[in-house]
């Protein structure tokens, strides 16, 4: 089952602090800066991401949906993005997760059935993973690489409950 990841796109923006510094410089940069970040991620890791914006703030000229480097964006004309979103989650139901630190539309998707992340938890996820992808290096020959993972077994009565690792399941996949 493929992921389509929803992100509330300002609120996104002002919780980091470096796409934030672009925005205080002008709010396209701040976009653009946005959509690149997710760009190198969906190159990784081949999820479907739409960008939802609130249309107060959209260029004036600018198409209420556009694609830019495989990022779908959404600028919310004549009601608020929050709406725009809580509508996707709900069509999306299970395949959705809602990237936001608005409880309401976190509330909403969870209630849907959506998965949702925090926006700082989001973007640190993105940043490590687009981080050790492109400055990870490919062994030497003759070199092995060491998994310095665990195997030990939690047991069924540590186990969660299913909505829980269902969502926790979707997370990993970030």
């Amino acid at each position: 089952m493929s992921m389509h990841i929803i992100i509330d796109g300002y609120n996104l923006i002002r919780q980091s602090s470096p796409l934030s510094a672009f925005e205080n410089k002008d709010i396209q940069l701040g976009r653009e800066a946005l959509v690149n970040l997710l760009a190198s991620y969906k190159k990784i890791k081949r999820h479907r991401i739409t960008v939802v914006f609130d249309g107060q703030n959209a260029p004036a000229l600018f198409p209420l949906r556009d694609r830019l480097q495989g990022i779908d964006v959404v600028f919310s004309r004549g009601e608020t993005a929050d709406t725009v979103i809580k509508r996707m989650a709900a069509k999306e139901k299970q395949k959705a997760l809602i990237v936001t630190s608005d409880r309401d539309i976190s509330n909403y998707a969870l209630l849907q059935g959506a998965a949702s992340i925090s926006s700082p938890d989001f973007i640190d996820r993105v940043t490590q993973c687009v981080f050790i992808e492109f400055s990870e290096e490919e062994p030497q020959a003759g070199e092995k690489r060491v998994w310095n993972g665990s195997t030990k077994k939690r047991g069924p009565d540590r186990r969660l409950a299913r909505k829980a690792r269902h969502q926790r399941t979707r997370l990993k996949k970030l």
